[in-house]
């Protein structure tokens, strides 16, 4: 078995002279960095009185799961010679609120839209999804199923 590590650096920008004082006085934005990449600006989500320009937990959260199938989903295609030539995904998710503020993702959907080169290659390339969604390490990571809507469409070529 291979272990793999990973590191990233949260850090708290908000603070607007009083720090977290009262719930209204401070910001929600952050900064995430991971060495060698660039940094992502990060806030909670609006409802949480966050930034909406800025990049919240949810949105990563469900934008990680999308870019994991996807290239494992391109792996697989790669490998059974599905030639794909374009992929675009718009991910959806559902998360619960309780009343005691405590809240969970409860559904997450993958509407990927493959382009493949050729119209015998749209069975393997439906089936793939499956394959992908089945070794996809952040979908393997949470508590709930990951559910996919492909939709596989034919080069114009």
């Amino acid at each position: 078995m291979k272990e793999h590590h990973y590191q990233s650096q949260i850090e708290w920008t908000g603070n607007q002279g009083t720090g977290t004082d009262h719930y209204t006085h401070y910001e929600r934005s952050h900064s995430i960095q991971i060495t060698g990449k660039p940094t992502l600006q990060g806030s909670s989500d609006p409802a949480f009185r966050g930034d909406v320009t800025k990049h919240n937990p949810e949105d990563l959260f469900i934008s990680s799961l999308s870019s994991c199938h996807m290239l494992w989903y391109l792996h697989f295609c790669s490998v059974h010679q599905v030639i794909v030539e374009a992929y675009t995904d718009t991910v959806t998710g559902i998360m619960i609120e309780e009343k005691d503020g405590k809240g969970r993702f409860t559904a997450v959907t993958l509407h990927p839209i493959v382009t493949v080169q050729h119209e015998d290659m749209v069975e393997q390339a439906l089936a793939l999804h499956q394959k992908a969604s089945e070794f996809c390490f952040i979908a393997n990571s949470v508590n709930f199923p990951v559910q996919h809507v492909p939709t596989i469409k034919v080069s114009e070529k």
